[in-house]
């Protein structure tokens, strides 16, 4: 079990602490409820620091990246990031990441904590070209400062002006004293905010630096429990759950993310299943009767046919309903069909909805 640089400070903080992708992380600290809406209304931090960096450089970085992602890296520029997928040879996916342009020829690479050798390995097995690659996941520590408060609380930590960096967009600078910080206005929770990406030795002084200038805000520490919360309210993909190495893109509905203006691995069969339309989609979904999805529970037509199956559900802090993510045959998936989800032997009903199920 791998610790963060502040997996000491969780534990002093009396965080609830659970093995998570190899790493010791906070899954609470107060409760996933008050966690939650910290998030939605003030200012909270995620130690996000697992996650995976890929530095892809030098003249033929753009190439590699183009044939092993399903987005149009070309359309990039510096300081700019992009949400993308590596889709692998059997139409499902090997993982979801952002790229960021550092500049022509340097490319960050962020991924997921439970997939860093996986994908390492998916990507040099393509490099034919010779890019330079670089796995620095040790070096980096990553924390996610997330809510309406944000830019108002961080601005004094920074000379960046922080409000004018647009969505999926970065700066490279000082900030808490760190420098050559990337602060990236991304993030997995749709209440705004950024993700600061800074070397391991300035991470505990850059964590106290935030929590000393968030004080008047309301800022609280968020573990991972109201970080699945959060994003499932938006309907954002959590790898390993509504999407892995079996789902297609296009049935995930990250259409929007794969471009059929370049050639990219299996790029040929996943535009035919385009055209021809897929056998299963991706949806979002709401009970209209008391109950609470969880992953893996089936999903059934009104004559008790199972459909489909759900890949995440929770209790929506935010709205008070019971939502979830699942994938049903295709013929099921307009909004406002009514769908079954079985819990506890009893068929619940449900209503298909358009993602996200929160709106700021």
């Amino acid at each position: 079990m791998k610790n963060t640089q502040l997996t000491h400070i969780h534990e002093e903080l009396g965080a609830k602490m659970v093995p998570f992708a190899g790493y010791n992380m906070p899954v609470s600290y107060e409760g996933v409820n008050i966690e939650h809406e910290t998030v939605r209304k003030k200012i909270g931090v995620f130690d996000v620091s697992h996650m995976g960096e890929f530095l892809v450089s030098g003249p033929n970085a753009l190439e590699l990246i183009q044939k092993v992602s399903s987005n149009d890296a070309a359309k990039l520029i510096d300081g700019k990031a992009q949400y993308t997928c590596m889709p692998n040879a059997d139409g499902g996916i090997v993982d979801d990441l952002i790229i960021y342009r550092m500049n022509e020829e340097k490319y960050l690479l962020v991924v997921n904590a439970s997939n860093i050798d996986k994908d390492w390995n998916w990507i040099a097995e393509h490099n034919t070209m010779n890019a330079d690659m670089k796995d620095v996941s040790d070096e980096y520590s990553l924390l996610a400062i997330q809510g309406p408060k944000a830019v108002e609380a961080m601005q004094a930590l920074t000379e960046i002006n922080l409000s004018e960096i647009k969505f999926y967009n970065f700066e490279i600078g000082e900030f808490a004293g760190a420098a050559h910080t990337i602060i990236s206005a991304t993030g997995y929770t749709g209440s705004g905010g950024f993700e600061i990406y800074v070397k391991n030795e300035f991470a505990e002084k850059v964590w106290k630096k935030v929590f000393e200038a968030g004080e008047e805000f309301g800022i609280k520490p968020i573990g991972l429990a109201a970080r699945d919360t959060l994003r499932l309210e938006m309907g954002f993909c959590l790898y390993g759950n509504d999407i892995d190495d079996t789902t297609s893109p296009i049935e995930a509905g990250l259409g929007w993310i794969t471009k059929f203006t370049k050639d990219f691995v299996n790029c040929q069969n996943i535009k035919q299943e385009k055209q021809e339309g897929p056998k299963r989609k991706l949806v979002g979904f709401e009970l209209t009767e008391r109950g609470i999805p969880r992953k893996d529970y089936v999903i059934e037509d009104a004559e008790g046919n199972e459909i489909g199956i759900v890949t995440s559900g929770t209790q929506s802090p935010s709205t008070g309903k019971a939502i979830g993510l699942g994938y049903v045959k295709t013929e099921f998936s307009k909004i406002e069909t009514e769908i079954f989800i079985q819990i506890r032997k009893k068929s619940i009903p449900a209503k298909v909805v358009k993602p996200p199920f929160y709106k700021r």
